[in-house]
């Protein structure tokens, strides 16, 4: 595009005096490159001309940038720039070194703040390439724009925060009442940010907006000024064309009803509201009487009139008025007026003044009932449904319907009361009331459920609520097991087809017909049994044996493997394990030998009654230990308290005497070896040595005793100097073998390999108690020799 400029201004100078100057000027500052192509001059001179073009990845920016680096805007190269470093890049206009920086050597351009189009929507930039060396530019400077692109960053804003307006009583549907009007600061020709859509709030179903244009229309005909005059609707515009995501406003409309002519003038009437109780007054009449005291008093009935039979009236003897009151319950969608026909008279006549009469009068009441917002009315008192435990999760079981009583036919809006729900089962359609599962359900955990359907209106807001009972109908879905019995008995000498236990089963399911199970051994235990099933057909089967005769030292327990069906489709089944244990028994059957375990298990216990038992056990264990315990390390009194030394005197005990140690006055040193007791241990039933040293004697040697002595003397240093040691006065035994017997050892293990090494001759010299030995090893050392 720069070399078409070129060529045209080229042309156009051509005609003008100072065409040599220019285009001189233009070839040696602009035009230096070797592509171009030469253009002869008049002169001679040729003008070389250079292809120039700028190129950059994008010329627009999303608004509102959150990241942490600099944002990229784009990238400028020229076509002078051949990656040597000799092109600076240079940035001009908008926002230039500040919102927007550029580097000189690439051309790469990157925005530094984040931006907002709302204030800014584009920015104009010019840029330009020189050699970094003189300064001169490669290229003309070239202007582009940056545009911000709009996000949606700001929500619909009403022009006022409450609209006022009015709109005639008795109005059609339809009619216009108010045009309300919301702008949106985004951009409106870039996607749907700016579009907003009207849609009402609150307000429904008096009144109704159209989507696109904020107008607000009357929906609903005979609104009376006289029963309501004042409406407040909410109107909420939303953008992105009212899709999910977009970003909202609102804003209140006040609207009153202005008033029409359309009641006609009335006497004064009684009214009474369609929620007065049975029994309540309405009104009250009253007629005049010129008399007094008794002579005026009245009495009030009703003879006449489409309400003889649902009002009454009473005198009320105090003012003489007559007081109207309800029979029956009132409602307004079926009668709003009744008319009464009243008769007063005196109740005290006197019968001279009967020709001045009557003395009665008529009159004629109108009452008026007035509509009274009611909740709305469920066609029945409760609701019972059935579904299946199987039913896939969304699935209807029924529904329930309530209408807006009033005249207004309010819509209803259905919801579940969750304190009656807690573990969200079930949920309720808002609109048309179905009711429908949440969850999967489990008749075994919960056959029932009840839950509160509430009904609200829209507006105003008036509910009710109804009871539903939901029941879980039962599918075939569980297998059937044993129903009490996992384990019995065989005696070793049973005999074959003998019963040795009857099985029954248990199945959580419900069939409507009752259970029907079915028994059979499995299939890969039927090869070599030891046992058999049979099926009694009365819900039990019998485990018999079919062998004759057990052995429980080669085998204690055996494990039966039954199958038990149901009867139902789909049918189930499970394979349950007995366990037989095999046991001694007499000939009558009597158990008497068997495993522990089988003992414990036949007196009724259980596995888990077995570990409680033995962890009681061990427990009371631990208690005798550590109280044996306890009583070994509480210190005994000194038996020696007084500080003479009475060793050596004669000792008076009321008891056995102690031994040795009750006094030193008897030497035994010959049997003890006083330089092997330890400091660091005392005994605690005797007074510690270190206040009474004992007296060292010399040892006595002997050489046929040193054995003896040795083995003695190393036990009692052992007991004495133990602290856990038994009283002092106790006797403590020591059992010595000796060094050898006369007999040497009878052991084989050093033998020979050969029975012929051996002489057992020498066993006649050993006495009669050898003479067993010596005729059989002998006797056969001389039939060998024979």
């Amino acid at each position: 595009m720069t070399t078409y400029l070129l060529l045209l201004l080229w042309a156009h100078l051509s005609h003008h005096a100072h065409t040599k100057a220019v285009l001189r000027r233009t070839t040696e500052d602009l035009l230096h490159g070797p592509t171009g192509a030469g253009v002869a001059t008049a002169e001679g001179v040729t003008l070389k001309r250079s292809k120039r073009g700028w190129m950059w990845n994008q010329f627009f920016l999303l608004e509102e940038y959150t990241g942490s680096d600099y944002q990229y805007v784009g990238k400028l190269h020229s076509d002078q720039d051949r990656g040597d470093g000799t092109v600076k890049y240079i940035l001009n206009g908008d926002g230039a070194g500040s919102l927007f920086l550029i580097d000189e050597n690439s051309g790469d351009i990157h925005a530094t703040k984040r931006l907002d189009r709302e204030e800014k929507a584009y920015y104009t930039l010019r840029a330009q390439a020189v050699n970094k060396k003189t300064g001169w530019p490669l290229e003309p400077e070239s202007e582009f724009i940056i545009k911000i692109h709009d996000i949606n960053d700001n929500e619909p804003k009403f022009s006022k925060d409450v609209y006022t307006a009015s709109v005639p009583e008795m109005s059609d549907v339809g009619t216009s009442v108010i045009q309300v009007t919301a702008t949106d600061a985004d951009d409106a020709t870039y996607g749907n940010s700016a579009k907003v859509v009207y849609s009402i709030l609150q307000g429904q179903p008096y009144f109704s907006v159209e989507p696109d244009t904020g107008i607000i229309r009357t929906a609903l005909s005979n609104m009376n000024r006289e029963s309501r005059e004042n409406y407040q609707v909410v109107i909420q515009a939303k953008d992105m064309a009212g899709q999910m995501g977009g970003l909202s406003g609102t804003t209140t409309v006040s609207i009153t009803l202005w008033d029409v002519n359309d009641n006609p003038p009335r006497f004064p009437q009684g009214n009474a509201p369609e929620s007065t109780e049975v029994g309540s007054p309405v009104g009250k009449i009253k007629a005049t009487d010129a008399d007094v005291g008794k002579n005026a008093e009245m009495d009030y009935s009703i003879i006449g009139g489409d309400g003889i039979d649902v009002f009454d009236i009473v005198t009320d003897t105090d003012s003489q008025e007559g007081v109207i009151t309800v029979k029956k319950p009132l409602d307004y969608e079926k009668k709003k007026m009744y008319v009464l026909k009243v008769q007063v008279e005196n109740i005290h006549l006197d019968p001279r003044f009967l020709s001045k009469g009557p003395f009665k009068d008529t009159a004629t009441v109108k009452i008026t009932v007035e509509d009274v917002d009611e909740p709305p009315n469920f066609e029945r008192p409760s609701y019972v449904m059935e579904v299946k435990e199987d039913a896939p999760i969304g699935s209807i079981i029924g529904s329930v319907s309530a209408t807006d009583p009033d005249a207004s036919r309010s819509p209803v809006r259905y919801s579940i009361d969750r304190r009656t729900e807690m573990h969200w089962l079930f949920n309720v359609h808002a609109g048309n009331g179905s009711i429908f599962t949440l969850e999967a359900l489990d008749r075994e955990e919960h056959s029932w459920h009840n839950i509160s359907v509430v009904a609200t209106e829209f507006n105003p807001k008036q509910s009710s609520r109804v009871p539903v009972y939901i029941r879980v109908l039962d599918i075939n879905d569980n297998a059937p097991t044993f129903a009490d019995v996992y384990e019995t008995f065989v005696c070793e000498n049973a005999k074959d087809g003998q019963r040795i236990q009857t099985v029954s089963a248990m199945d959580a399911d419900e069939p409507v017909g009752g259970h029907k199970f079915f028994f059979s051994l499995a299939p890969e235990a039927s090869v070599k049994a030891n046992f058999s099933v049979r099926d009694n057909r009365d819900n039990t089967a019998g485990i018999l044996t079919r062998r004759s005769g057990f052995n429980r030292l080669q085998q204690s327990s055996y494990l039966v493997p039954v199958v038990i069906s149901d009867g139902d489709y789909p049918m189930q089944s499970s394979t349950n394990t007995l366990t037989v244990h095999v046991c001694a028994c007499d000939r009558d059957g009597n158990m008497k030998a068997c495993s522990a375990e089988a003992l414990l298990r036949s007196a009724g216990l259980s596995t888990g009654a077995l570990v409680a038992i033995l962890l009681c056990v061990i427990i009371l264990l631990m208690i005798v230990v550590l109280f044996a315990a306890l009583r070994r390390q509480k210190k005994k009194e000194p038996l020696i308290i007084s500080k003479e030394d009475v060793r050596d005197n004669v000792v008076s005990y009321n008891d056995e005497g102690g031994g040795e140690e009750d006094t030193q006055a008897f030497d035994i040193g010959t049997l003890r070896n006083p330089e092997a007791i330890e400091d660091n241990k005392q005994r605690r039933d005797i007074v510690p040595e270190s206040l009474y040293p004992p007296v060292r004697r010399a040892p006595v040697t002997s050489r046929e005793n040193t054995d003896v002595r040795d083995f003695i003397s190393q036990r009692l240093q052992d007991n004495d100097a133990d602290p856990t040691a038994p009283p002092y006065d106790s006797l403590a035994t020591y059992a010595y073998e000796g060094n050898g017997s006369v007999a040497e050892s009878l052991s084989s293990l050093g033998s020979a390999t050969t029975e012929g090494d051996h002489d057992y001759n020498y066993l006649t010299d050993w006495g009669p108690r050898f003479r067993k030995l010596a005729d059989m090893y002998g006797g056969e050392d001389s039939d060998r020799e024979s």
